[in-house]
């Protein structure tokens, strides 16, 4: 059955990839400029998103009135106590999704977004994005208290991946229509497409800042937007109605700003916590997770049984709270309850976002704000405006994202009059988490994992690698001292752009560009006989020494907009190596990330590979496990320099605790280059079939 299942899987897989091939050869035949392409494909992108973030909208609403009407119809007998059973079976319909798929269900949330974009080229296939739609109408629908941002910036870059990967563009572009996506996601749900720009820059592509990239976030979030109302309607979310802004009150919002920022501190530190609980000693302790998710299932069915504005997403009961319909004892406990259960959701293994969550607790808190000090010290403050704008302070304090929860509230709210009180308690809220936490949350999950992604690229993958260890370009060095003419018939023989001058003692003293010349080529006739190199050569100069790692050139790379630094020893600074490039370093980039992805697809299989024994990955390309010579003992990978030496790359170590134990389960190690090997390692490595038959002669 399992053969006859691959057969069919083949097939499909076949067909699915000639069709592919079809439709990006016919596209290729269809020229337009390319600025023209761009802004197609991104109104398409925030088009099918757009429909996608609807459908996913109305299979929430359509699957809730299902649960929690039909149901208690069809279960009289149980009374009102039915609504207890919904959330946990919803929660137990999870667990059994994550046991049917557990690789699948590891990519959650926002994050895995992120990680796309930055490590794997914006690149997320469609069955991760079914599950994680589907998963998350589970839990929303069936009463779990979190929100549908997640799952919809999910449906948003996966739908996007899928049909930029369709077509013959790049990677970078990719990872930009990827965010796009997300942002117009986000964008929908929200019904704001200026928030779902913002989104997407301070989240997905962690302020990283490009002209294409906010063409791409505007049009594609624009037409999500324009998809969504058309099926979803115009109108606000929310039911208010508002007073105009007394200003003598300012300080009450930045008051209110500060202690939505210490809410939201403590918010994120419960949630930590709870992943901490959970991860490490609940399920250490091998309790099934479907009996834990139940568990947390009934609590909230417990909590909605007698609180049913618990329940759901929860804009019904904000705009109960923005009405005044609920007495302040029910908005504490509502409060308490939100900030409890939506992290026993989530880390338990629910699927959910965290926005709503954050709007809701926002709302509760301003509400007891307001009505705290109208009580108490006799204010007649507008209880509204401390609602909308709590809730902007709970969003950006909890999510770390000060622009995006401005431009949000105001869009769903569709009231201009209070964003200087929501201005001034957001940010206030968002610098006080902020500086607490030292960074962003997305950051610190992120760097919690292992990873530490910078203007959208993981930094680690580079710091290992010194400039020591990449192959440099020859550049041209010329002395000071020479003639103008001379190094005019230099430059016009040499393939380089760029020439280094050398003083008297053979120490680098400037550089020059086409910038240096173009202004001297008008006055060549006066000036050759006058000026030397050392007269139009730029003093400002950055060198390299071949003991920095790549991320630190990389980085300096994007601060001085430089395509090349010439490269010194680091024992001998005046001997000039060459010159590592801005493309080389990329590519490397590029390539380690590869490496870091097929490490990681192939993790099972990496772990169980025969010693000895190749692996075909590709037509003369396989993997291979083998024991250490003699020699490797003792040296670290980068003294060993494989991929110079042999042309392989080495995609763990295998190290096991007891040597002599063989039975063992080994110790899986990052190979990281200062790595000493030992006696009792193995290594997994990768590379042309030809190289490692010449590797494993030579050892």
């Amino acid at each position: 059955m399992k053969e006859k299942q691959k057969k069919i899987f083949l097939r499909l897989f076949i067909k699915s990839r000639n069709l592919k091939r079809e439709l990006q050869k016919k596209a290729s035949k269809i020229f337009v400029a390319d600025y023209t392409t761009f802004t197609v494909i991104s109104v398409v992108i925030g088009i099918v998103v757009g429909l996608g973030a609807t459908i996913f909208h109305n299979a929430i609403e359509y699957f809730n009135e299902i649960f929690f009407s039909k149901s208690t119809e069809g279960f009289f007998f149980l009374g009102a106590a039915v609504v207890i059973l919904i959330p946990a079976a919803g929660m137990l319909a999870q667990a059994l999704m994550i046991i049917s798929a557990p690789d699948t269900a590891k990519h959650k949330g926002i994050l895995d977004v992120i990680k796309a974009v930055a490590l794997r080229g914006g690149f997320i296939p469609l069955r991760i994005t079914f599950f994680h739609v589907i998963a998350p109408i589970i839990c929303i629908s069936t009463g779990g208290t979190v929100g549908p941002e997640g799952p919809a910036a999910q449906l948003g870059g996966g739908l996007a991946s899928k049909l930029s990967s369709l077509l013959r563009i790049s990677e970078e572009r990719i990872r930009i229509f990827t965010a796009a996506g997300a942002g117009a996601a986000i964008a929908a749900v929200f019904n704001a497409p200026l928030g779902g720009v913002f989104f997407a820059l301070e989240i997905i592509l962690l302020n990283d800042f490009h002209a294409p990239t906010f063409s791409a976030l505007i049009l594609a979030t624009v037409s999500a937007s324009a998809v969504s109302r058309l099926f979803l309607g115009n109108e606000s979310v929310f039911h208010f109605h508002i007073e105009k802004v007394n200003y003598s009150y300012l300080y009450l919002y930045a008051v209110l700003g500060l202690l939505a920022g210490i809410i939201s501190f403590l918010f994120i530190r419960y949630a930590n916590w709870t992943q901490i609980l959970f991860r490490n000693k609940i399920y250490k302790k091998r309790i099934p997770q479907w009996a834990v998710m139940v568990f947390v299932g009934l609590m909230v069915g417990v909590s909605g049984y007698f609180f049913k504005e618990i329940f759901g997403i929860g804009y019904a009961a904000i705009n109960e709270i923005l009405k005044s319909s609920l007495t302040w004892q029910i908005v504490l406990i509502l409060l308490a309850l939100k900030f409890i259960l939506v992290p026993l959701i989530l880390s338990s293994g629910g699927f959910g976002g965290l926005f709503a969550p954050s709007l809701f607790m926002g709302a509760c808190f301003g509400y007891l704000f307001a009505f705290t000090f109208n009580s108490v010290w006799g204010l007649n403050l507008d209880t509204t405006k401390f609602i909308l704008v709590g809730m902007g302070a709970m969003l950006g304090g909890a999510n770390t994202i000060p622009i995006s929860s401005i431009l949000i509230i105001f869009e769903m709210t569709q009231d201009y009059t209070f964003i200087l009180p929501l201005m001034l308690a957001v940010i206030i809220s968002t610098m006080f988490v902020q500086i607490a936490i030292r960074g962003s949350v997305q950051v610190k999950h992120l760097e919690a994992e292992g990873f530490r992604i910078s203007e959208g690229r993981e930094a680690n993958l580079l710091r290992t690698i010194a400039v020591s260890d990449v192959e440099l370009e020859k550049i041209d060095l010329v002395n000071e001292e020479m003639p103008l003419t001379d190094l005019i018939i230099k430059l016009v023989a040499s393939p380089n752009s760029s020439f280094y001058t050398i003083n008297s003692k053979g120490e680098l003293s400037g550089i020059i560009t086409e910038n240096e010349l173009r202004p001297i080529i008008t006055e060549y006739e006066i000036v050759k006989n006058i000026l030397v190199a050392r007269d139009i050569a730029n003093p400002s100069i950055t060198i390299i020494q071949t003991s920095d790692d790549l991320d630190y050139v990389l980085k300096l790379f994007g601060k001085l907009n430089l395509d090349q630094f010439p490269v010194v020893d680091s024992n001998d600074p005046l001997k000039v190596l060459g010159a590592v490039t801005r493309q080389k370093v990329i590519s490397i980039y590029n390539r380690e990330t590869l490496k870091e992805n097929l490490a990681s697809g192939l993790a099972k299989e990496l772990k169980t590979i025969d010693r000895s024994t190749p692996t075909k990955i590709a037509a003369g390309y396989s993997i291979m496990e083998v024991s250490l010579p003699d020699s490797f003992i003792g040296k670290s990978l980068s003294e060993l320099k494989l991929r110079n030496n042999f042309g392989l790359e080495v995609l763990m170590i295998k190290h096991l605790k007891e040597f002599l134990d063989n039975k063992g389960e080994p110790e899986i190690v990052t190979p990281d280059p200062h790595y000493s090997l030992k006696l009792s390692d193995r290594i997994v490595v990768f590379g042309e079939d030809k190289k490692l038959n010449a590797f494993l002669k030579s050892s």
